[in-house]
């Protein structure tokens, strides 16, 4: 059961994450969060360098998909302008927005990375779903009322793993 929280890889950013290393993964498409992966939870919209990254991506033929526990009005706000598809009230950690996105990408579980920076919602939903997950490092330590709760068991959980010598990064 708690292999089912440890992410496949851990980064700072999701600029860490190149389109290069993914293609040589065998990987064509990523699942990502939004909220404090993309961008701060309390940011509207993408910021240039995100739409950079976004377009980066789309020039390695690779497709991406947000998926958000956020609203529809919040995830749109942010999709759109970049022509990508996105699905909303996700209920993460559930395995049915993932494999939805998977869907709609054409693309096996094999060959898709799912992103986020939280570990009971991106990365226990990502590995449920049978997906490799990526685990980045929150853009802002601030959080809404729900994830600041999670957030809390979060530390708990990666303090014991960490002890029992299951990760190695820091926070």
């Amino acid at each position: 059961m708690l292999n089912l929280l440890l992410p496949n890889e851990h980064v700072k950013s999701i600029f860490d994450i190149n389109p290069e290393a993914l293609k040589q993964k065998g990987i064509k498409g990523i699942i990502t969060d939004l909220d404090n992966t993309l961008v701060a939870w309390d940011v509207a919209n993408a910021t240039p360098e995100i739409t950079e990254w976004f377009k980066r991506m789309k020039a390695h033929n690779i497709k991406v998909t947000i998926i958000s526990n956020n609203t529809w009005e919040r995830v749109k706000i942010f999709s759109e302008p970049l022509n990508t598809p996105f699905l909303f009230s996700a209920r993460k950690p559930l395995r049915h927005a993932f494999n939805r996105a998977a869907k709609e990408m054409k693309l096996n579980k094999d060959e898709i990375v799912v992103i986020g920076d939280q570990v009971l919602t991106d990365v226990l939903g990502g590995n449920f779903a049978g997906f490799y997950t990526i685990l980045v490092v929150p853009i802002v330590q601030t959080d809404g009322k729900v994830t600041q709760f999670n957030r809390k068991i979060e530390r708990r959980i990666l303090s014991y793993m960490r002890k029992k010598g299951k990760i190695s990064w820091e926070e």
